[in-house]
């Protein structure tokens, strides 16, 4: 899988010089066209009507299927990000289950581990170095939360099968992060974004040569053709990584800002 280091900047590049491939490919499509006109005529010009349809029927599934990927992880993520903070509002009040004593302390790791979180999903969009170093952080943090825990349980004033409680919650709310940390990571392979770009330009080729039977040159729907299909692939990125572009999903994370409101 290619590491793309800043989404954003990477997709409208792409759609960028796909329109402008889309352009050149319909160009000399009609280029090879008008030649084989002049050579054949245009009864015995060869006919690739069949394959011209199949090349685009391609397409189409393509850009669907992908498409159709991107949307179903954009909406697992931001679901995911409900799934924590009701992990850790559940853990939270759990809370209230250990000894008296063991509780101030450990009320206080949780708010400096919701700080973590919090910062982690901030600075995504500015640094991954230093996104990944407070993922590191929160970590540390899941690890002296269970101690502090297990040793909480232990004590003699501690209620009789609290753990049953308290240590799911617990576990539940450490195991959604390494979730959503490799779920940022879940991309289509990058053959099928290679594909994508190669059928376009297939797809442009052929039905440049297609077109050169008709009389003049309508720009009008070439610039369309190239527009719609470069757009459509740019959105697709744009899903696939939703922190960096248009469509974003960081508004989703305020629940976890609401959720460390709540700890007062």
């Amino acid at each position: 899988m290619l590491e793309i280091r800043d989404p954003a900047a990477f997709g409208g590049a792409l759609a960028f010089a796909l329109f402008f491939g889309i352009l050149v490919a319909l160009r000399v499509g009609r280029f090879i066209g008008e030649r084989s006109l002049r050579r054949y005529g245009a009864a015995g010009m060869p006919g690739i009507g069949s394959l011209e349809t199949a090349v685009f029927a391609l397409l189409g599934l393509l850009i669907a299927f992908t498409f159709s990927g991107g949307l179903t992880r954009f909406d697992m993520r931001r679901a995911q990000a409900v799934e924590e903070a009701n992990a850790i509002g559940t853990a939270w009040l759990r809370i209230d289950l250990l000894p008296p004593s063991a509780q101030p302390k450990m009320r206080d790791m949780f708010r400096t581990y919701v700080d973590s979180r919090i910062a982690t999903y901030d600075k995504i969009d500015e640094d991954i170095a230093a996104a990944r170093r407070e993922l590191a952080r929160s970590g540390e943090l899941q690890n002296e939360i269970w101690a502090q825990s297990i040793a909480a349980l232990k004590q003699p004033d501690a209620r009789p099968n609290a753990d049953l409680l308290v240590l799911p919650a617990l576990n539940a709310m450490f195991d959604i992060t390494t979730v959503r940390a490799v779920a940022t990571q879940i991309h289509p392979p990058s053959i099928i974004y290679i594909m994508l770009i190669v059928f376009a330009l297939a797809s442009a080729l052929l039905a440049g040569y297609q077109g050169a039977s008709e009389k003049g040159y309508s720009w009008v729907h070439k610039v369309g053709f190239a527009l719609i299909v470069s757009c459509t692939i740019y959105v697709i990125m744009d899903m696939e990584y939703p922190r960096r572009g248009f469509i974003r999903i960081d508004a989703i994370d305020q629940v976890l800002v609401n959720v460390r409101a709540g700890m007062k």
